[in-house]
């Protein structure tokens, strides 16, 4: 959010040809620095083990795991071009970009930060789609697991190029460190940008997310009832994941929505300088629980992660190594059956 005062002595001034006055005190970018860095190096090695072993082991190459691996991909795109750059800004204690560097930052930004999120819904799809069987006895092979990727990159691809030609903006938010869309500009065309944004890149996903689970839980409580122990422990093991999953979509996003259009539609309202910037460092630091959550709570991929991460050494016990079996609900007969 483009959140700060106008002052011709900043340092800043070639932004926009006018300075900028940090709404922190210095003390509070430093920290803000050093934990970004923490989040940047912590997300690099994270992301960068999951795409890592997947081209190492053609175990993992399979149709399921490739939303995981481009949630990996989107992580570290964010990561790279949002992250890293908020540690070297905030530890100067204004942006140093410019503002080709602001337009090219908030664009890959939001570009890596939305094929993310799609990725998320995208998941929830596919999990649906594998052990629900909707479409009956049709298998869900590569060229699904591509067309769903290449959907999220095209969808996020085009709501945020409007911006690079006139309909909504880049511009700094938070405390002048960072760059984002615009959220504050009161000019018609930008208002009915952020509302379209918000609708089909936050709220459409977020809606996937919660019908895609809650029809999974729903059917696997169903069929739990005649499944025995087996379909019992699998429905509270996706349950727990089902939590864990929405649990951190709206630790990380819903505050920085939620920012995004109280700023829009109450623009005279006054934030402090960490209610404005805290909701734009919790999105981003969900590129750490992203594959935390998805990639690391997944045993196939702890079984070559770990050793991966741990030079060849896995503290795990034999028996947490072993794949876990999936299940999925056969559509002619409801029961919960393995593969």
């Amino acid at each position: 959010m483009a959140l700060v005062q106008d002052v011709p002595e900043h340092p800043n001034a070639s932004l926009h040809g006018t300075g900028r006055e940090v709404l922190l005190p210095r003390a509070g970018l430093v920290t803000l620095s050093v934990i970004m860095a923490v989040f940047s190096v912590t997300a690099v090695v994270l992301n960068t083990t999951v795409i890592a072993v997947t081209l190492r082991y053609r175990q993992l190459r399979q149709p399921l795991n490739f939303a995981l691996v481009n949630l990996a991909v989107a992580d570290l795109g964010t990561t790279l071009t949002g992250t890293v750059p908020s540690v070297v800004t905030n530890a100067a204690g204004y942006y140093i970009s410019g503002r080709v560097g602001c337009v090219l930052e908030g664009f890959c930004v939001a570009f890596f930060g939305i094929t993310a999120l799609c990725t998320v819904a995208l998941i929830a799809v596919e999990r649906v789609f594998v052990v629900c069987k909707p479409l009956g006895t049709i298998i869900f092979q590569d060229k699904h697991a591509v067309a769903g990727v290449a959907a999220s990159w095209l969808w996020s691809l085009l709501w945020n190029t409007p911006p690079l030609f006139g309909w909504g903006n880049y511009e700094l938010e938070g405390v002048g460190t960072s760059c984002g869309p615009d959220w504050q500009s009161r000019d018609p065309k930008n208002i009915s940008y952020v509302v379209c944004y918000f609708v089909l890149c936050f709220a459409v996903p977020f809606s996937i997310i919660v019908v895609s689970y809650t029809w999974l839980l729903w059917t696997l409580r169903r069929v739990a009832k005649v499944g025995g122990a087996a379909a019992a422990k699998a429905e509270a093991r996706i349950a727990w994941m089902v939590i864990m999953m929405v649990v951190a979509f709206l630790v990380s996003w819903m505050p920085y929505a939620t920012l995004a259009l109280t700023v829009v539609f109450k623009p005279d309202m006054n934030f402090s300088p960490w209610v404005k910037v805290m909701p734009i460092y919790m999105a981003k630091s969900s590129t750490i629980y992203n594959p935390m959550i998805y990639i690391y709570m997944n045993k196939q991929f702890q079984k070559y992660a770990i050793p991966f991460l741990l030079c060849g050494k896995n503290p795990l016990p034999p028996e947490e190594e072993d794949s876990e079996v999936q299940t999925t609900v056969s559509p002619l007969n409801n029961k919960i059956t393995p593969e």
